[in-house]
């Protein structure tokens, strides 16, 4: 079950939300009430692979394609985050899902910032 980490620093004018379990990272930015950025990394070592959502870009995949079992995981896993986050990053989920085939690896190796160390 996903749990937030508090204190995690504003990248303005977006606040920036940490979620994490034994599985999942998950990093939301929300500007206005909007989500505007999900970073979704999962794995056992959850630093070499991301799905990312930028309302301004789309979706991407960095590091390996993900499996068909991370998506229902993560319908498990998100049981526990706040209604309106769950619910947009649910549909953000299930709509890269349907598309994946489509969306480009942008890097073999996903680093995370040092703030998320």
């Amino acid at each position: 079950m996903l749990k937030e980490i508090l204190g995690v620093a504003d990248d303005p004018p977006a606040r920036r939300r940490w979620f994490h379990d034994d599985y999942f990272d998950l990093f939301v930015w929300q500007a206005g009430g909007e989500v505007t950025l999900i970073q979704v990394c999962y794995g056992a070592d959850a630093t070499e692979r991301a799905l990312v959502w930028d309302r301004e870009r789309g979706f991407f995949q960095d590091g390996p394609p993900a499996p068909q079992e991370v998506f229902s995981r993560f319908e498990d896993a998100a049981a526990t985050l706040p209604e309106e986050v769950r619910r947009e990053v649910r549909e953000k989920m299930h709509e890269f899902a349907g598309r994946r085939l489509a969306v480009l690896s942008r890097r073999k190796r996903f680093r995370r910032a040092s703030w998320q160390r």
